[in-house]
């Protein structure tokens, strides 16, 4: 089996063969492999508006939001519902780590403290990174897929 190189940027973003259809999948390109400025400007409100709303502890809003009000492109969609999946997933596992911190702190009687709050602090700057590249990534017309997520939506 020969691979050869694709011809146009569309043919890129397309899928092989041998993948399952995605639902969403790259069909949000137009003709010339573009995706319109409408739908980036979208994608970019679904990932910046988590880090709005993040600070009522809600980060899983703004990217709802776009997902109900503009779900009529799969461009928007996939990201909105990427940054939806992330946004659960960090809100589980901060609960989780919340609660085991705690009981750690307690157990140490205070000690763990040393370690609970850097750690914290790299987390909380680790997301930001990932939701600007996210951004970025929406920005320029590209898919982007956050570590350490638990898809919920596709």
């Amino acid at each position: 089996m020969r691979c050869s190189a694709p011809s146009t940027r569309f043919e890129a973003m397309s899928e092989p063969d041998w993948l399952p259809p995605q639902p969403y999948g790259p069909g949000a390109l137009q003709p010339g492999g573009v995706v319109p400025q409408d739908d980036r400007t979208w994608a970019m409100a679904s990932h910046l508006g988590s880090l709005v709303t993040a600070w009522f502890a809600f980060g899983f809003i703004a990217p709802l939001v776009v997902m109900i009000v503009k779900s009529d492109s799969p461009f928007v969609r996939r990201h909105a519902a990427e940054s939806l999946n992330f946004q659960l997933s960090m809100l589980i596992y901060s609960v989780v780590g919340g609660i085991v911190a705690a009981v750690v702190i307690v157990l140490t009687l205070g000690l763990a403290v040393l370690v609970v709050l850097p750690v914290m602090l790299f987390v909380l700057l680790a997301v930001l990174v990932v939701v600007i590249q996210a951004t970025a990534k929406a920005n320029n017309g590209e898919d982007y897929r956050y570590p350490l997520t638990i898809r919920f939506f596709s």
